[in-house]
């Protein structure tokens, strides 16, 4: 079974972040939510509090297979000055995991140096942050390892390109037929 890891900071987009959890999950893959906060009930950007799994410190990441970002503000900003987060992504970029960014959340990865020369999107205004990026305006762009998306309205999809990333197109096809995706 692949595993997920999905971090939450104050400030999250809701539907970025439960989307992607929700679709992978009924694509029976395991997802771990872990706040970057001091507690486990971490705050979204729209007052919806979420539990989240871990705290970041209580748990290794060795073992999973993706990593994915949440957008939002100041969700985005939040997970962005997170140190340990950031030793975490540049270790599954050495080993070639897969991770997503979605919304404002690519911009940890472009501040990073990780996107140069790859296609990527975002959530307008933020290109500046995506370094020597090929900025594209697409919903959802999959360059390499990285799979990044634009916003709310493309969770859904991002959310799919991700189960065919991990599992494979049939199984996300079959997914986006059960939930009537257009």
């Amino acid at each position: 079974m692949k595993k997920v890891v999905l971090f939450l900071a104050e400030g999250f987009e809701e539907v970025e972040a439960l989307t992607p959890v929700d679709v992978l999950r009924r694509a029976n893959i395991e997802v771990t939510t872990v706040s970057v906060c001091q507690s486990k009930q971490v705050e979204g950007a729209h007052a919806i509090t979420v539990s989240a799994d871990y705290l970041f410190d209580e748990i290794s990441y060795s073992n999973f297979d993706a990593l994915l970002l949440p957008g939002g503000m100041p969700g985005t900003s939040n997970l962005m000055t997170h140190d340990g987060l950031k030793r975490v992504i540049l270790d599954f970029d050495a080993h070639k995991k897969l991770i997503g960014a979605i919304c404002a959340a690519p911009m940890i990865l472009g501040e990073l140096g990780l996107l140069a020369g790859k296609k990527a999107v975002c959530y307008p205004g933020f290109e500046k942050h995506l370094k020597k990026a090929i900025y594209t305006k697409l919903p959802v762009v999959k360059d390499g390892q990285y799979i990044t998306a634009n916003g709310i309205g493309s969770a859904m999809t991002f959310s799919l390109a991700l189960v065919e990333e991990l599992i494979d197109k049939d199984t996300a096809n079959r997914l986006g037929q059960k939930m009537l995706v257009q």
